[in-house]
C-alpha cells in the first residue's frame, strides 16, 4: 500500500512538473507580443511583462508551441495582427464577440494546422484573400462582421475536412460561384443575410453530407433544381426571403432528417409538392407569400411530427382540407388571405391539438357552423375569422362554449344582429375585436364581469343605448391584472385598421383599449370612467353621447388616446385633463363645447384639429382668443354692480398706463437700451419694430444679470464667422462667443421663416427660460438678426456627451464609468424639473446625447428642451414627420407623432444604452444584426449575454454589478408599451441608488 501511495504521489508531481516546465516558444512570444501591441485593450489574464513572460501561463493559450488560442467574449479592441500567422502548430483560434476590426490578415489563411477558426461577431471588414491554403481546417465562422466581395469557394481547393462554413450576416456580394461541391464534408453552409444573387451552382448539390442550409434574405434567383434532393440528410433549410420562382421540386421523399423547411416571401408557383405533403419527419413548414395555387391536400398520417403550418398569402383554392385535424402534433395554422370556399369541415370537433387558427380573408362562410365546430377544440386560445362569412348573422346560440379562448377576431365581416350572449362564458377572454360589422341593439352589460379582458372594439357598427355603467369596473382595466404568457406564432396575429398598419406579433403588444367608436350610443360619458386607471385608450368618437365631459376622466391616468369628436357634448373643457401626463392623441372636434382651451401639460402639444367645429371654443387652439367673459365664470347677481364699476375704473386706469408705458418704451428704444420683454408693448410702428430686431432680451435668470447688446455677439464672433461655429444641428449652426468681459456664450442662430408668429415665439421663449435648474443649460436671452433668430445660452466647456462618446479620438476612454454614471444621474435630474417641478411642466422632445452638454467638471446639463416646439412643421430634417430625432424616436410615436412623456422616457433609455455601450442608437457600418442598438441589446439579452454589451473602457468587474443594473433599468425605459416605462422620478431614484453619487432634490 505504501509502495503504491508513493507512485502516486511520485506520478503526480512528474506531471505537475511537467505543466510547470512548459515553455513558450520564443517565435511564438514574438508573435504574441506583436498582436497584442496591435490591440488597443489588454487582455485579461496575460502577463504585462512581456521580456520575460512565458506564455503559456497566459489565459486561453495552450502549449509548448502555441496550439490554442481561445479569447472569445475577452472585451478585446483593436485590429488583429499579421503576427498570428507565424504560430505554425496553432490548431484552435477563436477571436469571437470581441472589437476587432480592420481585414483578416491573409497569413491566417495558411496556418498548416489550424482546424477552427472563430472570428464572428466583430467588425471585421475587407475581403477575403484570393489564395487560402488551410488543409486541416473543420470550422470555419465569420459571421456577423462586414466582410464583402465574394464567397471564397477557394476554401475548398485544399480544406476538404471542413465541415461548417458561416459567412451570414456579412456584405458578401456576386452569384455564388462554382466550387463549393469540393468542400466534400460540410455539414453547415450559412449565408443568410447577405447580398448574394443569381442562380445555386449544381455543384452545391453534391454536398451530401449537409444538414443545414441557411440562404435566407439574399437576392437568389431562379428556379430551385430537384438535383437538391441528393442533399439527403438536410435537417434545416432556409430559402426565405429571395426571389426563387418555379415550382417547389417534388424531392422531399429524399429528405430523411428534414425537420424545417421555410420557402416563404418567394415567387414559386404550382402546387405542394406530394413528397412534402407527407413529410414524416417535417416539424415547421413555412410557403406564406408565393403563388402557390391548387388545393392543400396534406397526409396527415403521414405528417406525424408537423407543429406549425403557415401557408397564408397563397392562391391556394377549394376548401380547407378536413383531415388537418389527423395531424396529431398541429398546434399553429394560418391560413390568412387564401381563397377557400366552404365551411369549417367538421372533422375540427376533433382537433385536440390545435391552439392558434387564423383563416383571415378567406371567403369562409357559415359562421354558425364553424364556431359550433370549432368549440370542440379545447386547446383553442386565438381564433381569426377576419373578412369572412359577409352578411351572414352573428349566432346567438347559447350553447355556445369556448372556455379556453383568450383572443377571438371576427371583425370587419359585416355580421348582422347582436352581441351574443354565449361570450359571456368566455371567461378566459383578454382580447375581443366585433368592429366594423352591422350589429345592432345595447352593449351588454356583462362585459364588465370578464376579468381578463382588456382590449375591447366594438366600433363601427350599429349599436345604440347608453354605455353600460358595468364597463367602468372591467378588472383588468381597474388594477392591471394583464397576463399574457400565451407563446406567439412566428406569424403576425393580424393587422388593425389603424394609420401605420402596425403588425401585432403577439396579444400582449396591444394596449389596454376601449374602443366604442362610430356607432349610436345615446346618454352621458360616465364619471366612473375615472376608475379605469390601466385604460390606454377610450374611443367614444361618431356617436349621440351628450352632456358634460366629466372632470373625473382626469383621473384615468394611463390614458394616452381619448377621442369624443363628432358628439353632442356641451360645456367646457376640463381644466383637469391637463393631468394626464400620457395623453399623446386627444380629440372633441365636432361638438358643442365652450370656454377656454385648457393649456399646458399635454395640451400644449395637440393641433387646432382636435378642437374644430366647436365655434363657442376660444383659446390659443380655437379660431378666436378669449374675451374676459369667456375667461372667467359669471359672476353672482349681488356682486355684478360693483365688479362691474371695479372693472370700469380699472380698465380706465390701466389704459392710462399702458399708453404711458408704450412712450416710455419707444423712447427707450430709441436710445438703444436693452429691454425687458415683460414691459415691451406689442403695439408699434414698423419703425420700432425694425429697432426691436438689434435688440438682445434679457430672461429672468441668475445668469443674466448684465446688459448684453447685439454688437457685443456680432463682435465676439466676427460676425458670425464661420470659425466660431461649434455645433450644427436640425434647428441651425451653434456659435460660441466670448464677451469683452470674458463671459463665454454659445449662440443658437435659428435660421430661416420658419417659426411661429412673434408673439407665441416670445412667449414660449420665456416659458422655456424660467426652467432653472444646474442640470439645465439656461437661456440667457434671445434677439434677432436680420431673418434669424439668436437663442444665447451659457457656454459649456466640454461639449457634447456624443461627442466624447462618438466623435472624439480618445473621448470614450476618457470617460469611466464612474463619470457616465455621473453624467447619467444629472441629465435625469434635469428632466426630472422639467417634467414634475417646472411651471409649466415641460417636455424635452428631443433627449439625445448631442443635447446632453458637460460643463468642466463633465456634470450633465440637457439642452434645447421644448425647442422643438418653436419650429413649425416641416421645416428641418431633425422630426421626419415625427417628434424627436431617429434612433431616438419611440415606437408609438409612428402611429401619434406626438410627444409625450413616457417618450421622452423612452429617449433617455436610448442614452442610458450609449452610456453603456458606447455605440451610437444607429450604426450602418456595424453589420446588419447589431446596426440598430436597441435590437441588438435585446438580443443579447435575451441570450444571457448582458456583460458583452459593455463599452471595452469601462467594463470592470468592480462595477458589473452597477452596470447590469442600469442596463436592466434602461431596456424598462425602452418597453414598447409605454405604460410599462418608469416615470422620471423613478427615474431619478433608480440612478441615485447606483453608486455613491449624491442626489439632489429635482426641484
Amino acid at each position: 500500500m505504501t509502495v503504491l501511495v508513493f507512485c502516486a504521489i511520485f506520478i503526480f508531481l512528474g506531471f505537475s512538473s511537467q505543466a510547470q516546465n512548459l515553455t513558450c516558444d520564443p517565435n511564438d512570444l514574438n508573435s504574441l507580443r506583436t498582436f497584442l501591441e496591435h490591440l488597443e485593450s489588454g487582455i485579461q489574464g496575460w502577463s504585462t511583462n512581456l521580456s520575460s513572460a512565458n506564455c503559456c501561463n497566459w489565459a486561453g493559450i495552450t502549449c509548448n508551441s502555441v496550439v490554442k488560442l481561445e479569447l472569445g467574449r475577452r472585451r478585446i479592441v483593436g485590429n488583429l495582427s499579421d503576427s498570428l500567422g507565424n504560430l505554425d502548430q496553432l490548431i484552435t483560434l477563436n477571436l469571437s464577440h470581441n472589437f476587432l476590426r480592420g481585414s483578416i490578415p491573409r497569413s491566417l489563411f495558411h496556418l498548416p494546422k489550424l482546424e477552427i477558426l472563430d472570428l464572428s461577431n466583430n467588425d471585421i471588414s475587407g475581403w477575403f484573400p484570393s489564395s487560402i491554403n488551410l488543409p486541416s481546417v473543420r470550422v470555419v465562422n465569420i459571421s456577423e462582421n462586414q466582410i464583402m466581395g465574394p464567397v471564397p469557394v477557394g476554401i475548398c481547393i485544399n480544406s476538404t475536412n471542413i465541415s461548417v462554413m458561416n459567412m451570414e450576416a456579412n456584405h458578401l456580394s456576386g452569384t455564388l460561384p462554382y466550387g463549393l461541391g469540393n468542400c466534400s464534408s460540410l455539414e453547415d453552409l450559412s449565408l443568410a443575410t447577405n447580398f448574394l444573387y443569381g442562380n445555386l451552382p449544381e455543384d452545391l448539390f453534391r454536398l451530401s453530407n449537409l444538414k443545414i442550409l441557411a440562404l435566407q434574405e439574399n437576392q437568389f434567383s431562379g428556379h430551385l433544381s430537384g438535383l437538391i434532393g441528393n442533399l439527403s440528410n438536410l435537417v434545416h433549410v432556409d430559402l426565405s426571403l429571395n426571389q426563387f420562382s418555379g415550382n417547389i421540386p417534388d424531392v422531399f421523399h429524399s429528405f430523411v432528417q428534414l425537420r424545417y423547411f421555410s420557402a416563404q416571401s418567394n415567387r414559386f408557383s404550382g402546387r405542394i409538392p406530394t413528397s412534402l405533403a407527407n413529410s414524416p419527419t417535417i416539424a415547421s413548414l413555412s410557403l406564406r407569400n408565393n403563388s402557390l395555387g391548387g388545393t392543400i391536400d396534406l397526409n396527415c398520417s403521414a405528417m406525424v411530427n408537423l407543429v406549425s403550418l403557415n401557408l397564408a398569402t397563397n392562391l391556394f383554392h377549394g376548401n380547407i382540407p378536413e383531415n388537418l385535424a389527423t395531424c396529431p402534433r398541429l398546434r399553429t395554422i394560418n391560413f390568412a388571405r387564401i381563397n377557400f370556399t366552404g365551411q369549417v369541415p367538421e372533422s375540427f370537433k376533433d382537433f385536440k391539438s390545435l391552439s392558434y387558427l387564423s383563416l383571415s380573408n378567406s371567403s369562409i362562410t357559415n359562421l354558425t357552423a364553424a364556431l359550433g365546430v370549432l368549440q370542440h377544440c379545447k386547446n383553442l386560445t386565438t381564433l381569426i375569422l377576419t373578412l369572412n362569412f359577409r352578411n351572414e348573422t352573428m349566432p346567438n346560440n347559447s350553447s355556445l362554449q369556448f372556455t379556453g379562448l383568450k383572443t377571438l377576431v371576427i371583425a370587419s365581416c359585416r355580421l348582422t344582429g347582436f352581441i351574443p350572449q354565449w361570450l359571456s362564458g368566455c371567461r378566459e377572454l383578454q382580447l375581443l375585436d366585433l368592429s366594423w360589422n352591422r350589429l345592432e341593439g345595447p352593449i351588454p352589460s356583462w362585459f364588465g364581469n370578464l376579468s381578463s379582458l382588456f382590449y375591447l372594439d366594438l366600433s363601427n357598427n350599429s349599436l345604440s343605448g347608453e354605455i353600460p355603467k358595468e364597463l367602468t369596473g372591467m378588472q383588468s382595466l381597474v388594477y392591471g391584472n394583464i397576463s399574457v404568457e400565451e407563446p406567439s406564432p412566428d406569424f403576425p396575429l393580424f393587422v388593425r385598421r389603424n394609420v401605420s398598419g402596425y403588425k401585432y406579433r403577439q396579444v400582449g403588444s396591444f394596449p389596454p383599449t376601449l374602443e366604442l367608436g362610430n356607432n349610436f350610443l345615446t346618454g352621458s360619458i360616465w364619471p366612473e370612467f375615472s376608475n379605469l386607471k390601466e385604460l390606454h385608450v377610450l374611443d367614444l368618437k361618431c356617436n349621440n353621447l351628450s352632456g358634460t365631459i366629466p372632470s373625473s376622466l382626469s383621473g384615468m391616468t394611463s390614458l394616452e388616446t381619448l377621442d369624443l369628436s363628432f358628439n353632442n357634448l356641451n360645456g367646457t373643457i376640463p381644466s383637469s385633463l391637463i393631468s394626464l401626463n400620457f395623453l399623446s392623441s386627444f380629440s372633441v372636434s365636432h361638438n358643442d363645447l365652450s370656454g377656454e382651451i385648457p393649456t399646458g401639460g399635454q395640451f400644449l402639444t395637440f393641433p387646432n384639429s382636435s378642437f374644430e367645429g366647436n365655434p363657442s371654443l376660444c383659446g390659443d387652439h380655437a379660431s378666436h382668443p378669449c374675451l374676459s367673459n369667456e375667461r372667467t365664470p359669471h359672476l353672482s347677481a349681488g356682486k355684478s354692480r360693483a365688479t362691474i364699476i371695479s372693472m370700469s375704473v380699472g380698465i380706465g386706469v390701466g389704459t392710462i398706463i399702458l399708453v404711458s408705458l408704450v412712450y416710455f418704451v419707444i423712447l427707450w428704444l430709441s436710445r438703444g437700451k436693452v429691454v425687458d420683454p415683460e414691459k415691451e408693448d406689442t403695439d408699434v410702428n414698423e419703425k420700432d419694430l425694425e429697432e426691436l430686431s438689434n435688440l438682445v432680451f434679457l430672461c429672468q435668470n441668475k445668469d443674466s444679470d448684465k446688459e448684453i447688446f447685439l454688437d457685443d455677439l456680432l463682435k465676439a464672433t466676427d460676425s458670425f464667422d464661420q470659425s466660431h461655429i461649434i455645433g450644427c444641428g436640425g434647428y441651425g449652426l451653434v456659435y460660441k462667443a466670448i464677451l469683452s468681459d470674458g463671459r463665454k456664450l454659445a449662440i443658437k442662430r435659428l435660421s430661416g421663416e420658419h417659426f411661429e408668429m412673434e408673439r407665441e415665439f416670445r412667449a414660449e421663449i420665456e416659458t422655456l427660460s424660467r426652467a432653472q435648474h444646474p442640470n439645465l443649460v439656461h437661456l440667457q436671452g434671445y434677439c434677432k438678426y436680420k431673418k434669424d433668430k439668436l437663442l444665447i445660452y451659457s457656454y459649456m466647456e466640454n461639449g457634447s456627451l456624443d461627442y466624447w462618446l462618438h466623435e472624439k479620438v480618445d473621448g470614450p476612454s476618457s470617460l469611466d464609468w464612474e463619470t457616465r454614471l455621473q453624467i447619467a444621474q444629472g441629465a435625469a435630474r434635469g428632466l426630472a424639473y422639467l417634467h414634475q417641478s417646472c411651471e409649466p411642466h415641460i417636455l424635452h422632445r428631443d433627449i439625445k446625447s448631442s443635447n446632453i452638454l458637460l460643463n468642466e467638471k463633465f456634470e450633465a446639463h440637457l439642452a434645447d428642451f421644448g425647442l422643438a416646439r418653436l419650429i413649425l412643421p416641416n421645416v428641418t430634417h431633425v422630426t421626419t414627420d415625427l417628434v424627436g430625432t431617429l434612433g431616438y424616436i419611440p415606437p408609438e410615436y409612428g402611429q401619434s407623432p406626438v410627444a409625450t412623456y413616457k417618450g421622452d422616457i423612452y429617449s433617455f433609455g436610448v442614452v442610458l444604452l450609449e452610456l453603456l455601450t458606447g455605440r451610437r442608437p444607429m450604426d450602418m457600418c456595424r453589420p446588419r444584426g447589431s446596426r440598430d442598438l436597441i435590437s441588438w441589446v435585446t438580443q443579447m439579452r435575451r441570450e444571457k449575454r448582458e456583460t458583452e454589451v459593455f463599452d471595452p473602457f469601462i467594463y470592470d468587474k468592480q462595477y458589473a454589478k452597477e452596470m447590469l443594473a442600469v442596463l436592466e433599468f434602461a431596456c424598462l425605459c425602452l418597453s414598447e408599451n409605454p405604460r410599462i416605462r418608469p416615470c422620471t422620478q423613478q427615474l431619478l431614484s433608480c440612478l441615485d441608488n447606483i453608486g455613491s453619487t449624491p442626489s439632489s432634490n429635482p426641484s
